[in-house]
């Protein structure tokens, strides 16, 4: 299993915003960047700091004048280099007792707040002639899931949307990509993961065999951060222990 940092990736002088910074996927790739020597600017829940280097930022990102005034803060005291948009909700329903509500709470989250943030921190980078953009999408920005509308709505979005971008900014120094986890071990997949059958139909699909660990997604982070991904542009990149392969 990976451990964050192990990539041995420079990033000294790199300072990175990374929404949900102290959760899961978050958390594991705040401490991968932390460990390569990189600032990280947590735009999260609460205040809790996961040490020297991380400076977390307390803002609920659904709404859209509390992420301005996060936005401005930042951009008022650093210069940002690289930007993960990794925070992200869900909610279950059969989708014909969907309540309506609830389905844009979602989108609000994974993509009202991840487009938004993207054009605030990308504006800076253009101007710069350089900077690294990388959105958390999902299995099911390949795939429906089940009970999961505004889910799999919001990260099939982003995987359209990273490509998109990405059309607009390679040519001017900007990258853009997305790294698609598979079935992780975090909160946001207790259910599942408590579910037997469900548990056993997903680990049955899984070559790797297990579920995946935060970890297991830093070393992509740390790649796609680096000079080695200088000519990946617009890629929605797998890390699912292949799932998608079976």
């Amino acid at each position: 299993m990976s451990t964050p940092g192990t990539l041995h990736v420079d990033l000294s002088g790199t300072t990175a915003v990374v929404t949900g910074s102290t959760r899961g996927i978050g958390r594991a790739i705040t401490e991968g960047l932390l460990a390569s020597g990189a600032e990280v600017i947590g735009l999260q829940r609460g205040t809790d700091s996961l040490g020297e280097g991380h400076h977390p930022l307390s803002v609920d990102l659904s709404d859209p004048v509390a992420r301005a005034s996060a936005i401005s803060q930042v951009l008022a005291d650093h210069e940002v280099n690289l930007l993960v948009n990794n925070a992200g909700i869900t909610r279950r329903h059969s989708f014909e007792d969907f309540p309506l509500e609830e389905f844009s709470e979602v989108m609000a989250v994974n993509l009202d707040a991840l487009v938004h943030l993207t054009q605030a921190f990308g504006r800076p980078m253009l101007a710069r002639g350089g900077g690294r953009i990388v959105n958390i999408a999902s299995m099911m920005s390949f795939f429906g899931g089940v009970q999961n509308a505004a889910y799999s709505a919001s990260k099939g979005a982003v995987a359209q949307f990273t490509r998109s971008v990405a059309n607009d900014w390679a040519g001017r120094g900007v990258g853009v990509n997305a790294i698609a986890p598979g079935y992780i071990a975090t909160e946001i997949n207790t259910a599942l993961r408590e579910d037997e059958d469900r548990n056993r139909e997903i680990l049955g699909r899984i070559p790797a065999g297990r579920w995946g660990d935060p970890a297991d997604l830093v070393g992509m982070v740390l790649f796609l951060a680096s000079s080695a991904a200088d000519y990946l542009h617009g890629a929605v990149l797998p890390v699912d222990g292949g799932y998608l392969a079976r």
